[in-house]
């Protein structure tokens, strides 16, 4: 196998990939109606759901699409004669909020600091008092605005409390930091091939209860295409998407997903946390801020602040990196300047050592170690 160059990508997503699951796509040209990839499609949805779930009591139901379809698919599915309380503690959570106010769902929305944890008294406060009957609680796992990892598992105990179908999205989490649905009383789960799972782009996923699932036959479509019941029933029917599914993509997914059971969900997370481990002690070093504190940290993506300098630029420094092999992301918080640092992907501690390496040599190069480069 032909070692294909590795561009280390610390993006949020999508990941850097093995060559093993690259070169997964490179096969013979196959109708996605054929019952062999019937069977490939069976096996993915099947593994995937195992990694958080029974899977005689929860289903994976497959997308083609980013991982934002798989949320939209929940919300514009589920939420019918109830309402959805959202929180909202990154844009991550600000986005259900969109997607839920464009399919016109009664929501509320519960706004969170989005670099410390949830309020959690505050939080069930509002759900004794508000005015609204609430069917459903959404929330971000791992919010990639930051970092911040929100305690889904005290969520879903406030959601079994109220009697509330809790919907997670598990972008960022999923495939690495554990989760068991049954546990965590989540009824609706939302994650994608590209990021922790170390497939390529391309593929939603919305692992269910089986039963919620066929509670929804007798709801009303806002969606064609996102229908999750119709896409459900379809596939458990014909093992078939009702659209044509990315094939190649999927082939890589089966690989990747292979690897990560090989790995183990546990063995990725401590892995990426080395990487992490590594990343915020060159980041002190390099005095350098970093916005989640260690004990709300998900250890998946870091959110930094912005070099206190005159000479700093983030495109130049994302320039600098890129033509140096490395990839970084843009922040998302409208009233800090931050950029994001992702440890996730077929990468390691020594990659985030060559990154600092780096990083120390851009800080030097635009003067911030020195006593002009920083404002007064």
């Amino acid at each position: 196998m032909q070692i294909v160059k590795k561009n280390i990508l610390l993006n949020p997503g999508p990941a850097t990939t093995t060559d093993s699951v690259k070169y997964a796509q490179v096969i013979p040209d196959i109708c996605p109606r054929e019952a062999e990839f019937g069977k490939l499609m069976d096996n993915v949805s099947t593994e995937l759901t195992r990694l958080a779930a029974e899977a005689e009591h929860y289903t994976t139901v497959l997308f083609g699409g980013s991982g934002t379809a798989g949320v939209e698919s929940i919300l514009s599915s589920v939420v019918n004669d109830g309402s959805v309380l959202i929180i909202n503690n990154g844009a991550y959570g600000k986005r259900m909020c969109e997607i839920a106010q464009t399919y016109g769902l009664n929501f509320v929305e519960f706004k969170s600091p989005p670099n410390n944890q949830i309020d959690l008294t505050a939080l069930e406060t509002l759900l004794q008092t508000s005015s609204c009957k609430f069917s459903h609680l959404a929330v971000v796992h791992n919010e990639t605005t930051t970092g911040l990892l929100n305690d889904i598992e005290k969520i879903g105990k406030l959601c079994r409390k109220y009697q509330l179908d809790f919907i997670v999205d598990a972008m960022s989490s999923f495939g690495a930091i554990p989760i068991q649905m049954k546990e965590m009383n989540i009824s609706f789960l939302g994650a994608s091939s590209n990021k922790n799972v170390q497939g390529m782009a391309g593929i939603a996923f919305v692992i269910a209860e089986k039963g919620k699932l066929e509670s929804l036959q007798k709801s009303k479509p806002r969606s064609y295409y996102l229908n999750l019941y119709a896409q459900y029933k379809y596939f458990a029917k014909t093992h078939q998407m009702r659209f044509t599914p990315p094939v190649q993509t999927l082939y890589a997914l089966k690989q990747a997903i292979i690897e990560l059971n090989k790995e183990g969900i546990m063995g990725r997370y401590e892995r990426y946390a080395k990487s992490w481990e590594t990343l915020i002690t060159g980041l002190e070093r390099l005095r350098l801020a970093y916005l989640v504190p260690k004990k709300h940290h998900s250890k998946i993506v870091t959110a930094v602040l912005e070099p206190d300098c005159y000479g700093y630029d983030f495109n130049q420094m994302h320039d600098y990196f890129y033509h140096k092999g490395f990839t970084i992301y843009p922040g998302k918080i409208e009233s800090l300047k931050t950029f994001r640092i992702a440890n996730i992907g077929d990468i390691n501690y020594k990659d985030m050592e060559a990154f600092l390496e780096l990083l120390e040599k851009y800080l030097i190069n635009i003067g911030y170690f020195s006593r002009k480069g920083h404002d007064q």
